[in-house]
Formats: C-alpha cells, sequence, structure tokens
C-alpha cells in the first residue's frame, strides 16, 4: 500500500503541500500559503482566512482558494484548542458545523486532496467523502472520477455508509462498480495482457489485480 494508509492526512497540518505542487497548481503553487498553528501570528492570519472563506469572500468555485480555507480552518482548530474555539476566534459569521467539516477535508489523503486541487473533485463533495472513514474514503473518491457520481449521490453514500451499510452496496444502489476503471494500455501490453489471460483461463482484469498485488508488496 502508498504511503497515504491508513487513509488520513501524513503531512504537517497547514502545509501547503498539494497547493505547492507546480504539476497540480501550475504557477499558483508559487503563491502557496501555509498555516502553522503553533505560531500565533500564523494562526491569526488562518483566523482572518477562515473568516473571508465563510463569509463568501474567497473564490467560489476557485478548487484552490477552497483548499486554502480548508487548510486555515485545520490549523486554526489545532492552533485554539477545539472547533468551538476556532469559531469563535474566527469571528462572525463562522460556525462550528462549517470548521469542522473544511478541517476534515484538510484531513482527506493527498491522492484525493490532489483531484481536488485539480478540479476533478468538487470541494462540496469532499466535505461528504470527509464525513466517512478508512478505505470507504478513497471508494467514495474514485467512484466520483469513475462513475460520474455526483455531488448528492456522494452526500447519499455517504449518509447510507454512516448508517452502517458498506459503501461498496450504498455505491452500487447510486449506479457505481466499484473496483472497476477503463484504461488505455500501449498496444504490445495489451496484447500480452490478453494473450495471458487466455493462456491462464484468466480474465484480463484478474491477471492484472495478481501484477498489482506483487507489484505493491515490492514497494
Amino acid at each position: 500500500m502508498s504511503e497515504e494508509q491508513p487513509f488520513d492526512r501524513r503531512s504537517p497540518v497547514g502545509e501547503p503541500v498539494v497547493r505547492a505542487d507546480p504539476e497540480i497548481t501550475g504557477e499558483r503553487a508559487t503563491d502557496a500559503v501555509g498555516f502553522d498553528p503553533d505560531d500565533p501570528e500564523s494562526v491569526a492570519r488562518a483566523a482572518e482566512t477562515v473568516h473571508e472563506f465563510a463569509t463568501g469572500d474567497v473564490g467560489g468555485d476557485d478548487h484552490v482558494l477552497m483548499l486554502r480555507g480548508a487548510a486555515a480552518c485545520a490549523a486554526l482548530v489545532r492552533g485554539t484548542g477545539s472547533y468551538k474555539a476556532a469559531a469563535e476566534r474566527a469571528g462572525d459569521g463562522v460556525s462550528v458545523s462549517f470548521i469542522r467539516k473544511w478541517a476534515r477535508v484538510h484531513d482527506l489523503p493527498q491522492a484525493i486532496r490532489r483531484h481536488v486541487a485539480r478540479g476533478l473533485i468538487a470541494p462540496t463533495a469532499a466535505k461528504h467523502i470527509a464525513r466517512v472513514g478508512g478505505e470507504d474514503r478513497l471508494l467514495l473518491a474514485w467512484a466520483i472520477l469513475d462513475d460520474d457520481l455526483t455531488v448528492r449521490e456522494i452526500r447519499a453514500v455517504a449518509s447510507a455508509v454512516n448508517d452502517d451499510q458498506t459503501a461498496e452496496e450504498a455505491l452500487r444502489e447510486h449506479g457505481a462498480d466499484p473496483g472497476r476503471i477503463t484504461l488505455d494500455l500501449p498496444v504490445e501490453e495489451y496484447v500480452e495482457l490478453r494473450r495471458r489471460a487466455s493462456m491462464r483461463n484468466e480474465k484480463p482484469g484478474e491477471v492484472v489485480a495478481e501484477t498489482l498485488r506483487d507489484a505493491f508488496d515490492d514497494e
């Protein structure tokens, strides 16, 4: 498994790991702002950013700025010690529920946050992904990419999971097919995959799964 397991953020709170990656945010990477929960001045900047974020002064559908707002929420919570204290520090118009939702988005695995920054997963969908835990977070995120699930559908799936339904069952009820992915392969590898599957009396997906398991174990 990757360094991201077990499905939570590993990098320091407030550090702009994704936002500062030029392969994801391009020229905007140089403008990435970090927040240090142990630095009073940085906590003050986080409080200002959260207030702007909560009151609508931060960029509409701008995914990168919304991730910045989420980072500020997380750092403010750490810096003040609680969601309630963070909301009070941020000022009027900022609720505890708002702080909690966006701080959880910041704590999602980097693999998911990268797709948020790319604009492939809406920040509003990320809020619902953050309501579930463990591998379910990844299943919901990949369902957006592979099955075109909407924010409303992800919200319903997250609610079902929190009501003790398995993520796979909930996703299938909304038309997703967990585990199914369409790949484009170079012709040479495509031909060899089909040949090996035929010789083993297996489906191509079974050959790929076995190969991936071996590769991941080696890592």
